[in-house]
């Protein structure tokens, strides 16, 4: 198997690296790919959510990769969720790290409720058209059960999110169609989602996979992660 990482909104495919060396330790293909506009010296003005799909097909194709498993995190789970349908005979399976799986006609933003008018009103009022987080909120939301020190060095790394990524839906039928193996990780004590991860879980046709920590556990639970992943669906 090949297994392609896409990160969760303002990460790089860096967050996924613990997870990713221990999947090629274990024998696979393992490739982590960070979204246009989120690396730095990038040009996020402008981007839509399908730049970040295509961006995944292309990869996958361009390498010639086959027996492919789409990894996605948090908000990862949405360009995921979009490419699958495009990769054909070269997907082997989905994977889902609490992640959310969009409904269809549903964005980022819309999932989060209460939360879309400031969502929208931030990505309207840059001048790029993104939208950043501060460090209490990421402390606080994302990593609460580690130290300081760490929380900053995470943080540290962050770039804004491309508006288009958390404002545009996809029109497509539901993951659980596609005839391929899905698998829902979840961390047991995550509170970031925009959904119970039970409920996400279900729109895949699946069951979670409980592994210890928070929302950031690939970087702090790599082993676990990694684990589960490999052990959670026979692709």
């Amino acid at each position: 198997m090949h297994y392609v990482f896409v990160p969760g909104a303002w990460h790089g495919g860096w967050s996924w690296h613990p997870v990713g060396h221990r999947v090629r330790a274990a024998g696979h293909g393992a490739t982590a790919l960070t979204m246009p506009g989120l690396t730095m010296g990038d040009d996020p003005a402008g981007l839509r959510l399908t730049d970040a799909v295509d961006h995944i097909v292309t990869a996958v194709e361009q390498r010639g990769l086959h027996d492919v498993v789409l990894v996605g995190h948090s908000w990862g789970g949405i360009p995921i969720t979009g490419a699958a349908p495009r990769l054909g005979h070269r997907l082997a399976g989905i994977a889902y790290f609490s992640a959310f799986i969009p409904q269809r006609g549903e964005s980022m933003a819309a999932a989060m409720g209460p939360m879309e008018g400031f969502v929208r009103d931030a990505i309207a009022a840059a001048p790029d058209r993104t939208i950043g987080i501060d460090f209490a909120t990421f402390a606080q939301g994302l990593m609460p059960d580690q130290p300081e020190a760490l929380q900053r060095t995470v943080f540290d790394q962050l770039m804004p999110q491309p508006g288009g990524y958390m404002l545009d839906a996809q029109d497509l039928p539901g993951v659980d169609t596609l005839g391929v193996p899905i698998t829902y990780l979840l961390a047991e004590n995550d509170t970031a989602l925009a959904a119970p991860g039970t409920e996400l879980a279900a729109r895949a046709g699946t069951h979670p996979i409980l592994v210890p920590g928070s929302h950031e556990a690939l970087l702090t639970h790599p082993d676990d992660v990694a684990k589960a992943l490999l052990a959670g669906r026979p692709f």
